[in-house]
């Protein structure tokens, strides 16, 4: 078994990209979409892709879920269904996901991408306000934990995002708030899918525990600045980054017509 799958190097770079993208998850969500794409880049498959991922960002959502608890604003007694249900929600999707051919998740990647930047491109002003409670209990949980677990444990990068858009809509919470309660959610799914990658021998354990490290670190920094103005920031460089890396993703697996349309045209 190949522990790393990378050179040293690459390594090196992917605890960076790990440390940024952890930081920019636990505070706005989609630090996936620099990881995923990184560890494509990387040379690893879809599949190896994303189970790595896994193992990282499990790390990166218990650092920051750890802090929202020690601090008290996230009660995981009174998240105990939602919780529950986001681990189940995973494991279905990381099932699914491995009977998958790669070449249809090469396509699919690029698509979801583009489609979490437009999400925060067109929700900028949302949750910066508690609201009236629109569901509680088992049917919040269905939807907040089960649905958004089963993504996560499907594909994952922007999960958090989801998560959070959940508690503002129908939970009401404001953003910063909603962002602590999604953590500890994104911790229960990434696990439960972890464990199936891990299962199927798809994890690159050294060069996941190596991201996980940088992962710890980045969320811890990027949490404590949740409660303050640091939404303000993220949002923009979430949508920068997924105009860029989704444009790289299909340029990847279109790139031959691609090259072709343009000598055609020019």
């Amino acid at each position: 078994m190949d522990w790393f799958a990378v050179s040293p190097l690459v390594v090196g770079l992917l605890f960076c990209v790990a440390f940024v993208a952890a930081f920019i998850d636990s505070i706005a969500g989609g630090g996936g979409l620099l990881t995923v794409p990184a560890l494509l880049a990387a040379g690893m498959s879809p599949a190896q892709a994303l189970a790595t991922n896994k193992l990282q960002g499990a790390g990166g959502s218990f650092s920051a879920s750890l802090y929202f608890v020690r601090r008290k604003a996230v009660s995981l007694a009174e998240q105990k269904i939602n919780i529950i249900m986001a681990f189940v929600g995973s494991v279905s999707g990381a099932i699914l996901i491995q009977h998958i051919q790669p070449g249809l998740l090469r396509q699919i990647l690029p698509l979801l991408i583009i489609a979490i930047g437009l999400y925060f491109l067109l929700m900028p002003r949302l949750g910066e306000e508690d609201r009236m409670r629109r569901l509680n209990g088992l049917p919040f949980a269905l939807i907040a934990g089960g649905c958004v677990g089963f993504y996560d444990g499907f594909f994952g990068p922007g999960a958090g995002s989801f998560y959070a858009l959940a508690f503002v809509t129908l939970a009401g919470f404001n953003l910063a708030k909603s962002t602590a309660h999604a953590k500890v959610l994104n911790f229960s799914s990434n696990l439960g899918g972890l464990l199936f990658f891990i299962f199927g021998g798809k994890v690159v354990w050294g060069t996941g525990l190596v991201m996980l490290l940088g992962a710890i670190l980045g969320a811890r920094v990027g949490a404590r600045l949740v409660l303050s103005r640091g939404q303000q920031l993220i949002r923009p460089m979430v949508v920068c980054v997924s105009v860029v890396m989704s444009s790289k993703l299909l340029y990847d697996s279109h790139g031959a017509q691609i090259a072709a349309w343009f000598h055609t045209f020019f």
